[in-house]
């Protein structure tokens, strides 16, 4: 998915990025661009980090940046089967490596659309360095910034962290269940392990399961190469809640691998 104004009047200008990261199973990955020119007028437009924002105001600030002439934007939808499947491959591509991959994967879409960039700011995967290191080998032609907290001190990252956001929301909604024919808590959050939706949803899930590990449709919405399910259950697997007496006196641990 990107913006419908594929290639802008301002293209030839010299043009910065920012890109941002929002959530996993879907992972989106967007970006939002202007010529730097704007740069200055960016402040005015109210782009914050979107995590910093209730959802109404995310999806008002969506709907100006669409709007505006000045600015594009693209996104990179990232299914959760597509992660399950790298990360668990008999050779592995780990979390970092298929977020930079997205990254730069956008900065490679935009460029192919004719837009002279000169400048990306970046919230940082990994080690800041080393990820902006591998940018500028990709791509010598342009200054990378690479930050932790980006989203919330370069503007044009904010913006780029509200599309990426919006749009995961926004897929979240009309995503239908095909794995389970069960209705399920759709408060789950962003799936990171320290979001409190994400920690809720799963201690319910559990509790629904009344064995103290995983229900099936937990594990089956969860992206199976993400430590988030898999933590909690260590959690309550160690405490023994929601085990028989017979288990919990004896310390019996739960089989995961053979």
């Amino acid at each position: 998915m990107e913006s419908e104004c594929l290639t802008p009047e301002w293209a030839s200008q010299p043009c910065l990025m920012g890109i941002d990261e929002a959530g996993r199973g879907p992972m989106v990955y967007g970006c939002m661009y202007c010529p730097i020119s704007y740069q200055s007028s960016l402040a005015s437009l109210h782009f914050a980090d979107s995590k910093t924002l209730k959802e109404e105001k995310r999806e008002e600030l969506y709907e100006s940046l669409k709007l505006d002439k000045s600015l594009g934007w693209a996104v990179d939808v990232i299914d959760p089967r597509e992660l399950s499947a790298k990360m668990l491959a008999k050779n592995k591509t780990n979390l970092n490596e298929i977020s930079h991959n997205s990254a730069m994967g956008l900065i490679k879409r935009v460029l192919d659309m004719g837009v002279l960039l000169t400048e990306a700011y970046l919230d940082t995967v990994g080690d800041p360095d080393k990820y902006r290191i591998k940018l500028s080998e990709r791509f010598p032609s342009i200054k990378f910034v690479v930050s932790k907290k980006a989203d919330s001190l370069f503007p044009i990252v904010s913006g780029a962290s509200i599309v990426a956001k919006v749009t995961r929301d926004r897929a979240l909604k009309e995503w239908l269940v095909e794995e389970t024919g069960e209705d399920i808590n759709r408060n789950f959050g962003s799936g990171y392990p320290g979001d409190p939706e994400t920690k809720a949803w799963e201690a319910d899930e559990n509790e629904e399961s009344g064995n103290g590990s995983s229900s099936k449709r937990q594990a089956k919405l969860s992206s199976f190469g993400f430590k988030t399910c898999e933590k909690r259950s260590e959690e309550i697997e160690s405490s023994g809640k929601g085990r028989c007496k017979f288990l919990q006196a004896r310390k019996i641990q739960q089989l995961t691998q053979f």
